[in-house]
């Protein structure tokens, strides 16, 4: 079956986006191809609509395959193997994020680590030691937001995005409510707030 333009056209875009999120172009044609299908597709289906030799359509699917976007089906009275994408776009979103973690940021991450460990011999390193800390620690915090995120159900995390300037309202008026150590100084408090404190101890 012949591309539409309509189909052609998000097909060749995805492709490209594809080589700048570090996926090959071809294995992102063939993921837009199956993204876009009403059915079940095989090797030779995206072979005949895609133009690719099937040795290419095989490692691009492998390749999919392995970042889980694509799920492998069986058709009644048939022995190909067929192909399609999870129906839920949350679900291809959330393995998306979570697959570039497991490849890019926890690797990182665990390097940082291990560096963070060696004790530093000379002023240099010990200036080169502290920017990784700095940036190990900032890491963790986002990737310890991200994992909080992502325990949520979709539904609620859809919510949590629709509230959109909402939150950055909401931060902005409670910005002076932020945990503070009872080992810390009560002097950080305006003499307004420690009123309030008082009063709604009474």
């Amino acid at each position: 079956m012949k591309l539409s333009i309509l189909q052609q056209e998000f097909v060749l875009h995805f492709g490209e986006m594809g080589s700048r999120w570090g996926i090959n172009r071809t294995v992102g044609q063939i993921y837009a191809l199956l993204f876009l299908s009403d059915r079940p597709l095989n090797a030779e289906d995206m072979t005949d609509q895609l133009g690719f030799s099937r040795s290419n359509v095989s490692m691009g699917l492998k390749e999919l395959q392995s970042w889980n976007l694509v799920r492998l089906q069986h058709l009644p009275d048939d022995r190909r193997d067929y192909f399609v994408t999870p129906d839920n776009l949350w679900e291809i979103v959330r393995i998306l994020i979570e697959e570039r973690k497991k490849r890019e940021i926890d690797p990182t991450l665990t390097k940082l680590r291990a560096l963070e460990m060696e004790r530093p011999s000379n002023p240099a390193d010990e200036h080169a030691h502290g920017r990784i800390a700095e940036l190990r620690e900032l890491i963790e915090l986002l990737t310890g937001w991200y994992d909080d995120v992502n325990r949520l159900e979709t539904e609620r995390l859809v919510q949590l995005l629709k509230l959109g300037s909402k939150i950055q309202s909401f931060v902005q008026k409670t910005g002076r409510v932020v945990p503070i150590p009872r080992s810390a100084s009560r002097s950080v408090l305006s003499s307004g707030d420690q009123a309030k404190a008082t009063k709604s101890k009474e």
